[in-house]
Formats: structure tokens, sequence, C-alpha cells
């Protein structure tokens, strides 16, 4: 039940991402980012000086510091160190205690990864199911900020960035998976989440066309 070891794979290329069926873009008078359950613990099973997982590390980055630059709103999902069973809930029965199995041999599992620690003005969501927005106020402080766009990155993509996807679209939200910038236990799993995002819920893209769609030059002038 814990999580299995990871193999390093290639991120998708630009001539591999699937045809959507959206031609959306992302907006940054519109949008919001989500770095997702980028912890210590969800990164362990990576070889951390490979691919995927270095690039998506600093892909994230990149769009964090152009986030930060325009004023687009920056939200991180992360699980508790210690949960109650009753809180854990079915997660248990799929993967075990998660952190708290490691918690006290390994402090700190719980944190963020140095290189994407959250700053100040930035909203921490406390993550309890798969999908961000279960038993939080994500959707509120989204239309509280009148933002209806979400770029996702981070892990696992075909378990909580996909499923948050999907609720995402289910509340009205344009939801972006930035392809090169989430990671999952495979290749295989990780281009079924690409292919299911662009197919039913959103747009499937790489860092550099977000890049240049959050471009400083495409704010419009106040």
């Amino acid at each position: 039940m814990s999580l299995p070891s990871i193999e390093p794979y290639a991120l998708p290329r630009a001539e591999e991402l699937p045809t959507g069926r959206v031609d959306w873009r992302p907006d940054p008078t519109r949008a919001a980012l989500l770095v997702h359950d980028m912890q210590r613990y969800f990164l362990a099973p990576y070889v951390s000086d490979a691919g995927p997982v270095n690039t998506v590390v600093a892909n994230i980055a990149a769009l964090l510091g152009r986030s930060r630059e325009l004023g687009i709103p920056v939200f991180y999902t992360a699980q508790p160190g210690r949960q109650s069973a009753r809180d854990r809930g079915l997660l248990t029965e799929f993967w075990g205690d998660g952190i708290g199995a490691v918690i006290d041999a390994q402090p700190g599992a719980e944190d963020i990864v140095d290189e994407l620690a959250p700053r100040p003005g930035d909203v921490q969501l406390t993550k309890w199911r798969y999908s961000a927005f279960q038993r939080s106020s994500f959707a509120e402080q989204l239309a509280e900020l009148g933002r209806d766009q979400l770029l996702i990155t981070g892990v696992y993509a075909h378990i909580g960035c996909q499923a948050t996807a999907v609720e995402a679209f289910m509340r009205d939200v344009r939801p972006f998976l930035v392809a090169d910038a989430v990671a999952d236990f495979s290749r295989r799993h990780h281009d079924q989440a690409v292919e299911y995002v662009a197919q039913r819920c959103g747009v499937s893209l790489l860092t550099s066309d977000a890049l240049a769609a959050l471009a400083p030059a495409a704010v419009p002038a106040s």
C-alpha cells in the first residue's frame, strides 16, 4: 500500500501532447497557480537528480517566479504529517498511513521541498483527498479573487492533479495541466493524465507555453 519506487522517465515534448478539444489560453488576469503536493514524502520515490522530478521542480519554480512577478495568486496543497483515522478515511485502505508512517523517523517529510517553498502571500491548503477542492475553501477563494482559470503543477499527475482538474471543470474553473511541470509513477501514468485532461476537462500544455501566455506584456495596461 506504500508508494512505488519510481524509475526515471522523459517528460512529454510538444509534439507528443494530445490534441485538445478546446483552445483555451492562460490569462494572467484570470489564472491562479496550484503547486500540488510537492512534499518531501511524495518526491522521495524519485531519483532526485534525474528526470522527471529535477525538470519538474525547475519548471514549477519558473511558473512561481512568473506568477509572483505578475501578482497571479499562488496556492499550495500539502497533506498533514499526522492524520486521525477519521480524517484519513479510505486513503488508508489504498495507501496505508502515508506521511504518518514515516514522520517520526523522517521529520520534515510533510514539508514542501525547499526549492518551491511558499512565500508570504501564498495560500497553503490542507489536503485531505485527491482533489484540492475537497474539504477546503479553495473554490471560494478562487471566486473571491475573480479567478476562473487554474494552472496545475505537482504530483501525482494521474491521481490528485487529474482529480483536481476534473473538479475545477465541474466548478466552471478552466484547468490547465502543465504537462512538464507534473510528475507521476511512470510515463504511462503521466500520459494517461495528460490525455484525459486534454480530452475531457481542460488543456494540457507545456511550461514554455504557459510562460509565453503569462508574459508581462500580456497584462493589460491600467
